[in-house]
This record gives C-alpha cells, structure tokens and sequence, in this order.
C-alpha cells in the first residue's frame, strides 16, 4: 500500500502556506492542537477521513496526527482537492490519497486506499466512506468502532441505511449539531457560495433575480447573502412550513416551473436529485447562470443537459455553456458539483473552526463510548455544543451572563 498518492510533491511548500494561513484563523483547533501534543488522546488508532481536501480539512489532519492518531485521508469530491495542500500533507507523513479531477474511478480507488488500513474512526463527508464499507468492502468494516458525518446528504443517507437496519457501527450526526448546522450551513455556505460565483463570473448581483431552490439552512444562508447584496431572491421549496419562513423573511415564493423564466442566476440546495432540468432550462433566460450547493451532483441534471444541448463549449474557468434548442445558452458552474468548494476554496476558516471542532469532539466520543453505542446514527451531545461555543466566545475575548441559583430553581420549577 502507497504511504501518499498526490499529483505533485514538489507542490508542497504553496500548501504548508495555505496551511499556515488557515492555522492562524482557527484558535480552537490551534488550542487542540497544544492540548493534543501533549496529551495524545488519539495514541494509535486508526482514523480515515474523507474531506473536502483543501486547507482548512488538512490542518484537522494535523491537529489529529498531533495527537497520536494513524491518519489516511482523501477527498470527498472529484474536483475539491487542492493538489498543493494534499502535497503538503503527504510532506507531513500523513497518508494521503487525493488528486484534483481523478475521475470517478480513480476517485472511488482513492477511497478504497484510505479504507484499506482497516481503520477505528471513519470521518465522513457525504458518506463515500461508510457506503463502500458497506457495499464494497464489507471485509474493512470489522475494526470500526464508529464515526462521523459532516454533511446533511450524508446524514440523510446514514438514516436511510438505519431504517433498513443495515448500518454496521454507529455513526454521530455532526452536521446536527448547533455548532456545526447554525454557523457551516447558513453562514458558511452563505458567504462561500457567492465567493465562489463572483470570482468564477466576474458579474454583479445587485440588481440580478436569484433563484434559491431550498430552504434548509444552507438555502437560507444563500438567500441571505443575495439579499445583502442587492439581488431579488426567489425561492422555490416543498416544505410549506419552510415556503411561509422564506416569505416572511422578505423573499418570493413560488414553483421552480414559475422561477425558471424569472431567473437571472440559479442556485440549488435541496439535496435532491433532479432539481432544475432541461425542461426548466427551456424557460430560462439566454446565458442564465446555474450553480449547485448541494454535496452531490445531481441537483442541476447535467446529465440530461449533456444530451439535450446542441452544443457545449467551455466559456470560462469553471463555466461550461450549453446551446439549448432554441438557440439559448445556459452555463453551468463546476459541472453541477459543488460550486464554493469545486470552484473556489470553501467555507471560511473561523467557520470551519467550529465544525471541524465538533468532528474532533465527536471523534473522542467515539474513542471513549464506542462499546456501549448502539449501531444507528446518534445526536452529538449538547456538552459538546456547549464545550465548543464557550471555547469559541473565550477565544475572540467574549464573556457572557451565568444563571444565578435563584434564577436557576426558578426555570426549573412549576411552583412561582
């Protein structure tokens, strides 16, 4: 088995500086990493991580190695890998098996070779790792006491496999947790998602008609940010109960087969499959602008586009344009994968501080209770949320009100 598989090694030193960057914007881990040098709470197990491979996933890496842990690590998207920090890791003696634009193949090969040395934690991203274990090599899945999931298309998934009671090892809802969902997926996802089209696009917002399709957190951290930035947002969702959230807070409401004429810009969300189609297309506007925020690629149907268009043509860096029948042209980012982490750099490092935290957390969780956790998908405790957000305020100086012991009966008791 190869110790690293990486583009180039010589790249090295541009991701040791990416690395460092992210490192002095991210105190928790900063201060995990003091703690774990120290104490190595992680002393020979095996851990296997599939994140997002660029620089803020690279320094949880390290912060994990630091204390104690056997790590392999891979990538969670075919086009998010970074090869100058997977070079960096692979500098670092840490098993690394990643390269930007593999292919799904030679994606999939990765994921097998993080697995392969029979690992005790899985740290997930979409859950590729756990759905070989599962349906490929079952054989590896013997030494796992439990893991992780970082996104909500994973968690999703892991429910599923829970339901029809095929899940070997438990497996915590990290993407559940407060510290995670409220801050990654609204926040997060808010400000890189438009990172990501501005700087692809080089286009103006204000003023534009965006499309948000889904309102869950991270639709809402999109609609947020196109507001703030002078777009009209729509929104397009089947939860009723989260349509009346999206139009009370100031947006429209309507079917995607309605927005789809309206649209300047589209931007998925739903973590469904099948989204925006060529028959929505139909009705868009010449060089409408699609992007997917979802973990997977399936919410724009690139692939029904690819056999409907008359024409395809790569019209810049990341866009790929299609000519419609008709004669209109409809771009689409990043191959309807995942739009801020395919084509640009990701969440935030302060925001990925808080989740890449609560996975440390989680991961420590399972260490420590692993023969007495049940094989279903478990909530991350809200000692850990708790933990966590103290550490965060402690760090940017913030002190807040404590209940007193009178103030304390009295929201614990049904006698005032």
């Amino acid at each position: 088995m190869k110790q690293h598989e990486v583009k180039d090694p010589d790249l090295a030193p541009l991701g040791h500086q990416k690395i460092n960057w992210v490192k002095n914007n991210m105190p928790l881990l900063r201060r995990l990493e003091e703690e774990f040098t120290a104490d190595r709470p992680f002393e020979g197990i095996k851990i296997s991580l599939s994140i997002h491979m660029e620089a803020k996933t690279a320094y949880l890496c390290k912060v994990l190695k630091a204390g104690g842990a056997i790590l392999s690590a891979t990538g969670s998207n075919v086009l998010s890998t970074q090869d100058d920090v997977a070079a960096a890791l692979a500098d670092e003696g840490i098993n690394v098996y990643a390269i930007h634009g593999i292919g799904e193949e030679g994606y999939k090969r990765h994921i097998e070779m993080c697995l392969s040395r029979k690992s005790n934690i899985i740290i997930d991203d979409g859950g590729d790792l756990v759905s070989m274990l599962h349906k490929e090599r079952p054989d590896l899945a013997s030494s796992v006491w439990g893991g992780c999931e970082e996104t909500t298309t994973g968690i999703k998934r892991l429910r599923a496999m829970e339901r029809e009671g095929v899940l070997k090892f438990p497996m915590l809802a990290v993407n559940d947790a407060d510290c995670k969902h409220l801050f990654d997926n609204r926040y997060g996802t808010g400000q890189s998602v438009w990172d990501s089209i501005m700087r692809n696009t080089n286009l103006i917002i204000a003023g534009k008609t965006v499309v948000v399709c889904g309102y869950g957190w991270c639709g809402r951290g999109i609609a947020m940010r196109a507001a703030a930035l002078g777009a009209g947002v729509i929104v397009t969702e089947i939860d009723p109960v989260k349509a009346i959230e999206a139009k009370m807070d100031g947006h429209q409401v309507m079917t995607m087969e309605n927005a789809a004429g309206i649209g300047d810009i589209f931007v998925t969300a739903t973590g469904c499959s099948k989204t925006i189609t060529p028959d929505h297309m139909k009705k868009m506007k010449n060089r409408a602008i699609l992007a997917n925020a979802g973990h997977f690629d399936v919410e724009v149907d690139v692939e029904a586009t690819e056999k409907t268009a008359l024409e395809k043509k790569e019209v810049r860096k990341n866009i790929m344009g299609y000519k419609m029948p008709g004669g209109k042209w409809i771009n689409i980012m990043a191959e309807g994968r995942l739009v801020n982490i395919a084509a640009a750099d990701g969440h935030p490092a302060e925001i990925m501080d808080l989740s890449f935290a609560v996975q440390i957390f989680s991961a420590l969780y399972i260490k420590e209770n692993h023969k007495d956790l049940a094989k279903k998908v478990i909530d991350v405790s809200k000692d850990i949320d708790k933990s966590i957000a103290e550490r965060k305020l402690e760090s940017w100086g913030i002190s807040i009100d404590k209940l007193t012991e009178e103030q304390r009966v009295y929201l614990n008791s049904w006698r005032f």
